[in-house]
């Protein structure tokens, strides 16, 4: 079985940037990159399940944090695994503040349009890392 990239989003609940976080890791996990990636579950590496940890051990992630606070790339690089790249909503909102999200429960367009966004640099590396793996 090929190594697939594990992408771990924001558990960051009840908060805008949060939920595009998430729905940007959705949106690779299932639509642009199923075969290459892997959704992990912050709230399992959290809580220490130990599949999802053994998953993460010595593993390449991509984390998608909502905040500064970078909760998903802390609890990735305390589980054993690598942040191989840690990308920030707020980060991607500031070249295109055009699109500020709001919702919580339900992003407006803008945070949908926004996810998209992600997504897509998402899938960038995506491409890049599955194209590093198959020369390694």
């Amino acid at each position: 079985m090929k190594e697939k990239v594990l992408i771990v989003p924001c558990s960051g609940i009840g908060k805008c940037y949060g939920t595009v976080a998430r729905q940007a890791a959705y949106l690779v996990t299932q639509d642009l990159c199923p075969e290459e990636t892997r959704l992990v579950p912050l709230a399992l590496l959290v809580l220490g399940e130990d599949e999802t940890c053994a998953a993460m051990s010595g593993a390449k992630g991509i984390t998608i944090d909502g905040c500064k606070l970078a909760c998903a790339a802390k609890v990735v690089a305390e589980s054993g695994g690598v942040v191989a790249h840690g990308l920030q909503v707020l980060d991607v909102f500031r070249r295109h503040r055009d699109l500020k999200p709001s919702g919580i429960a339900e992003l407006d367009e803008n945070g949908h349009k926004l996810a998209q966004v992600l997504a897509q640099e998402v899938k960038g590396l995506v491409d890049a890392m599955t194209q590093e793996m198959s020369h390694a």
